[in-house]
C-alpha cells in the first residue's frame, strides 16, 4: 500500500522560484520548526527560493517510551530503523517528484535536515539518480557510511554538502558528527565543515554561514 503523501508547510517568493529547498526537522517536531529560518536568511530578491518544510509521520518511538511522535524513522539506541528509513526516502522521494513535476529541474532542489531530518537528507541524496543542488546536514550523522561507497549514485558524486555541528552537542556528539564527514571524505565527497560553540541547535552565526552556502550552490548562471 502505498504512503500518504507527507503534509507541507510552504513559503514561497514573490516572484517564480529558481530553486527549491526540502528541509526536514529533527524528531518530535515538525514542519514547522524551521519556517522561521527563511526571513533570518535574508537571501537576496534575485534569488527567489521555494522552501517545503514537510511534517514526518506520526510513528511510535522507541526511545520515547513507545509514546508516538513525529519522526522520520524510530530512534531505538539498540540499533537503526532501516525500514523506517527506506519508506521516509520514498515519500521524500515524491516531494522531489512533486517539484520535478512542476517543471523544477533536478540540478535546483537541494535536501537540508536538523537532526533525524539530516539522516534522512543524506540517506535520500546521496543515493538519488538524478543530480540535486545540494545536502544541508545540520547537527546530523551518517546513518549508513559503510554502503557508500558501493552504492552512492554517480549523478551526486560532486553534490555540495554543508555539515555544521554544535562542539557541546549532548543529544548527537560532536564525534559523531566529525567521524560522517571523514567516512564522506573517504568516499571522494567535498565537504564543507563548521562548528560552533553550541548544543543540539541553531545559532545565528550559523544561519548566516547557511544563508552564505545557499546563495553560492543556488547562484543562477
Amino acid at each position: 500500500m502505498l504512503a500518504a503523501p507527507l503534509p507541507t508547510v510552504e513559503i514561497n517568493p514573490p516572484t517564480d522560484p529558481v530553486a527549491v529547498v526540502i528541509w526536514l526537522h529533527g524528531l518530535g517536531a515538525d514542519g514547522h520548526d524551521f519556517e522561521p529560518i527563511v526571513p533570518e536568511l535574508q537571501l537576496p530578491p534575485d534569488l527567489p527560493v521555494r522552501f517545503v518544510f514537510p511534517h514526518a509521520p506520526e510513528i511510535a518511538v522507541t526511545a520515547f517510551g513507545g509514546q508516538r511522535a513525529r519522526a522520520w524513522f524510530d530512534f531505538d539506541p539498540a540499533g537503526t530503523d532501516l525500514p523506517g528509513m527506506k519508506k521516509s526516502v520514498l515519500q521524500i522521494q515524491d516531494l522531489i517528484q512533486t517539484e520535478l513535476d512542476n517543471g523544477m529541474p533536478s540540478e535546483r532542489i537541494l535536501l537540508a535536515g536538523f537532526s533525524q531530518g539530516g539522516v534522512m537528507a543524506f540517506q535520500t541524496a546521496l543515493y538519488y539518480p538524478k543530480p540535486l543542488a545540494g545536502i544541508l546536514a545540520l547537527s546530523t550523522f551518517l546513518a549508513e557510511g559503510e554502503n557508500l561507497a558501493s552504492g552512492k549514485s554517480q549523478a551526486n558524486a560532486q553534490i555540495p554538502i554543508l555539515m555544521c555541528h554544535g562542539q557541546s552537542d549532548s543529544v548527537l556528539p560532536l564525534s559523531l558528527g566529525k567521524s560522517s564527514l571523514e567516512t564522506l571524505q573517504a568516499a571522494g565527497y567535498a565537504v564543507e565543515w563548521h562548528e560552533y560553540p553550541m548544543g543540539h541547535e541553531v545559532n545565528l552565526e550559523e544561519i548566516r554561514e547557511i544563508s552564505r552556502w545557499l546563495q553560492r550552490v543556488l547562484v543562477t548562471s
